[in-house]
């Protein structure tokens, strides 16, 4: 996780909890002058739309009295949806047994984007299986990990 993403959830995580549900994770996506800031929210009854108006509402008023982010940005927040971002340890730790799709950025094998099973996590490394192969993959050098929806 990066460093700003790191701070905003530092910061943020109590208001999303006071508001009742759990911050899974923040996405930083710089562009240009028009940034977006992603809040991934939860809850075990899940997330509606008001859900997400009522956390946005409380974490926009910490963020205009902190003002953590020096330029303009478009703060959204989201459920989890099917395709669920993976941010944390325990996060990948609850996908074991499922498809991930994950981005690294640092290559390896001559390769960023893998797509597989999620079969187990040893230490820090996550065991991925590819067409029959298996991948280690360190997990701090993940950039971006989802599960992906099976229908």
């Amino acid at each position: 996780m990066a460093k700003q993403e790191q701070q905003l959830t530092a910061l943020l995580t109590p208001t999303v909890a006071a508001a009742g549900f759990e911050l899974l994770g923040i996405e930083f996506i710089r562009a240009g002058k028009h940034s977006t800031v992603r809040l991934y929210i939860d809850h075990p009854d899940g997330v509606t739309v008001d859900h997400c108006a009522v956390v946005s509402r409380e974490v926009s008023a910490i963020l205009d009295v902190e003002d953590p982010i020096a330029h303009e940005y478009v703060l959204e927040v989201s459920s989890p949806g099917l395709d669920r971002p993976l941010f944390t340890p325990e996060h990948f730790a609850k996908a074991v047994g499922s498809k991930v799709e994950l981005k690294l950025a640092i290559p390896q094998d001559g390769r960023r984007k893998f797509k597989g099973m999620l079969l187990a996590i040893e230490d820090d490394m996550l065991v991925v299986e590819i067409d029959g192969k298996q991948f280690r993959l360190l997990m701090d050098n993940v950039e971006k990990a989802n599960i992906v929806p099976v229908f």
